[in-house]
């Protein structure tokens, strides 16, 4: 057998395990089996283990074997098969995108954005204005990357990219998708500690359970990071409570979360709104 043909059997053998680890019977027993698994890198796909209260909780929890942190050189490598194209969960950001450009915006802060992916992804299918500027915060490796790619990759130069989160100060829109699940903070927590906080905020590819908070640890197969659930009800009124009204929100199925052995936290679609600014009335 040659060393492809091995990895990809053990891959399989790997997914047999988690799908088999929650039948009657054997719950109690393979539970550590799965635990195990889990440890390992190079999962065949994003692998879910425990829930957790909070943030520093899931940290202290998760294995030795790999990073708890996204910061490290492989995460700048991921996606790049994918910056020429979009997904279906991604056309409701381009939609509003499309409306707030029209309607005059120009700096757009990226929210864990990577390298730029949504910025590429999208230019297929928007004619950016001119004056655009979009501001990319990610992690230190990351941040790197992308600044690395633009140089070859962005001739308009629209793309700019920020170590710090609170860049997003005086922005007019926020836009982040399939970030805020891996913060240490929650937005609306970064929100209110802003002079100037963006009138618009986009929000896409985030999972929500219906009523529950929580974390659980996620393996990427090079990285074991704390994963952010939030409860649906819970993010709206905080953001309320900052001065946004929902514009619009919808759900998007091709992405769900199943945590082996909590089936009371399944998300069976991840979420997507669109915040705006309330206008203060004298």
């Amino acid at each position: 057998m040659d060393g492809k043909a091995e990895t990809n059997t053990r891959k399989h053998l790997r997914r047999v395990a988690s799908d088999t680890a929650e039948l009657p019977g054997i719950r109690l027993l393979s539970r550590p089996i799965y635990r195990r698994l889990f440890r390992r890198p190079f999962q065949a796909r994003a692998s879910y283990y425990g829930v957790f209260d909070n943030y520093q909780e899931a940290v202290d929890a998760a294995p030795p074997t790999l990073p708890t942190s996204y910061d490290v050189e492989a995460s700048g490598r991921m996606y790049r098969s994918h910056l020429d194209q979009i997904r279906v969960s991604d056309y409701p950001s381009v939609y509003w995108l499309s409306r707030l450009f029209a309607g005059g915006s120009r700096v757009v802060f990226d929210l864990g954005g990577h390298i730029g992916v949504s910025y590429y992804g999208f230019r297929r299918y928007l004619d950016y204005p001119t004056g655009l500027v979009w501001r990319v915060h990610d992690v230190p490796a990351v941040v790197n990357a992308g600044r690395e790619w633009a140089a070859r990759h962005d001739p308009a130069g629209h793309l700019e990219f920020t170590h710090s989160r609170f860049d997003v100060d005086g922005c007019d829109v926020l836009f982040t998708s399939g970030a805020l699940q891996y913060l240490d903070y929650t937005l609306p927590e970064l929100l209110e500690q802003l002079a100037h906080p963006p009138r618009h905020v986009l929000v896409n590819l985030v999972p929500m359970h219906s009523h529950r908070s929580y974390f659980t640890l996620q393996n990427i197969g090079f990285a074991i990071c704390p994963y952010r659930v939030t409860a649906v009800d819970e993010f709206v009124a905080a953001m309320d409570a900052l001065g946004y009204e929902t514009v619009d929100r919808w759900e998007s199925h091709e992405r769900h979360l199943h945590v082996p052995f909590e089936p009371q936290c399944d998300v069976d679609s991840y979420k997507g709104f669109c915040f705006r600014m309330r206008e203060l009335r004298h």
